[in-house]
């Protein structure tokens, strides 16, 4: 195993690059999907943005809580009319909870399977340049791929196609009851919001090509809960084959439970939102019918309790493995990776150590959080704030770079790094959580 010194992430898709598209003399801010032709932002001379593009039906309706419908192309088609469709205005997110900062979630739609494609100006089908999807962060409760745009990668590296992806999160993601698992009962489906992601995946292999991409060379990237969505996709079974390289940043080790763990959170939920009687069924159906307004305030109401989160959960059809524990025993999708994190980067902000875990994973036991004191004594560390950082920050983030990256090393190469330069901005010498954010996307503090 290498160890990977990042100076920036662009670099690693340069060194993918087969081959120039050299910018033609009028810039060709169009492109033929098949079934419509779209019209994206020429953002730099030798750049286009396409925003917002639609990659599954609208999961409206009686297809909210379910898994994504691959987009109807002839219905798109129909309503194009031979015309050109506007690309040039970013989406609506999808809909967010709350970020803490004493604001209301709700803000967003539910109609926002979208995808932004960044292209070379003039890159066409048949040049084959290496692609990179973008999985933004959020800890699966918000985050804006506008947020991290890509138009300055392509200005600086115009060898490549980048498309950054809209997934559902919060309670329209991955709201979870155990009764899903029952095919019959057709309440709902798990995990829908990581099944965007993949269905999302599924369109940029039968189109990416339009944009000049290569669908047999695609990277996905993500951080945090993005990262921790990578490594969800490497180790899910049906999803080889959709890319051939990995880049995860600071990967949010968030448990992935089985469903009668949510089953509390669920009821909660569903009682926040004036839909907590009668049947499993009459609660979906109520749920459905509810305002997203109604949902969005019922979802940060149960959040609010550390006990209550909408996260990814175990499922057969999904994701069958708990990541960790699939790529120790070497259950995995082996391709080249890149792990890593930053060097003081933590989560929670208690100095109590027991419970901060216990909010992010109940099931440890007194025996476990013994062993936390053990492994993590004061007298290792300046302060009690340095023993927290260390320990929940290794816990919760950064052991991802040794897990991940000793595994995939024994089977793909796999390239491990250790990112130290603080965000000039914080005020602060430590180097947090997203602190490389401000590097990659132009002094973006985002994170």
């Amino acid at each position: 195993m290498t160890l990977w010194y990042p100076r920036s992430f662009v670099f690693l898709l340069a060194s993918l690059v087969a081959h120039a598209v050299s910018s033609p003399s009028t810039v060709n801010n169009i492109v033929d999907l098949g079934y419509a032709r779209y019209r994206g932002n020429v953002t730099f001379p030798n750049t286009v943005a396409f925003l917002g593009l639609p990659y599954a039906e609208p999961p409206l309706a009686d297809r909210r809580f379910r898994a994504p419908v691959p987009l109807n192309t002839a219905r798109i088609q129909a309503e194009a009319r031979g015309g050109i469709l506007d690309a040039t205005s970013a989406p609506e997110f999808c809909v967010q909870g709350t970020t803490g900062a004493g604001d209301a979630g709700g803000a967003g739609s539910e109609d926002c399977l979208k995808i932004n494609v960044y292209a070379p100006a003039g890159a066409r089908e048949g040049d084959k340049l290496p692609v990179m999807v973008y999985i933004h962060g959020g800890g699966y409760i918000f985050g804006n791929p506008l947020n991290f745009p890509f138009d300055h990668w392509i200005n600086q590296v115009p060898d490549v196609v980048i498309a950054s992806v809209y997934y559902r999160i919060d309670s329209f993601g991955f709201l979870t009851h155990p009764d899903f698992a029952n095919p019959s009962t057709n309440l709902g489906d798990f995990n829908v919001g990581f099944q965007d992601q993949t269905e999302a995946l599924r369109w940029v292999q039968k189109h990416i090509s339009a944009f000049g991409g290569d669908p047999g060379r695609v990277t996905i990237n993500g951080h945090s809960a993005g990262a921790a969505s990578v490594e969800l996709h490497l180790t899910a079974p049906n999803n080889i084959g959709l890319f051939h390289a990995g880049i995860a940043q600071s990967v949010y080790r968030a448990p992935v439970p089985a469903p009668l763990s949510k089953l509390s959170t669920f009821n909660t939920f569903a009682q926040n939102a004036g839909c907590g009687s009668g049947s499993v069924s009459a609660k979906m159906t109520c749920l459905r019918k509810a305002s997203v307004s109604a949902l969005a305030q019922a979802q940060d109401i149960t959040t609010g309790s550390s006990i209550h989160t909408f996260i990814p959960v175990q499922d057969p059809k999904t994701i069958p493995f708990m990541p960790s524990l699939a790529i120790l025993q070497g259950k995995f999708n082996a391709v080249p990776l890149i792990v890593g994190a930053t060097s003081n980067e933590t989560l929670g902000g208690s100095t109590n150590i027991s419970e901060t875990l216990l909010a992010f994973w109940p099931l440890l036991s007194s025996t476990d959080l013994q062993q936390y004191s053990t492994e993590y004594p004061l007298s290792d560390f300046d302060s009690a704030s340095q023993q927290f950082r260390v320990a929940i920050g290794e816990t919760a983030l950064r052991c991802a770079r040794e897990i991940m990256g000793g595994g995939f090393g024994k089977k793909a190469n796999a390239f491990t790094y250790r990112f130290n330069q603080p965000d000039p901005t914080s005020g602060s010498n430590l180097v947090e959580h997203a602190a490389e954010n401000f590097m990659l996307f132009q002094g973006i503090e985002t994170g």
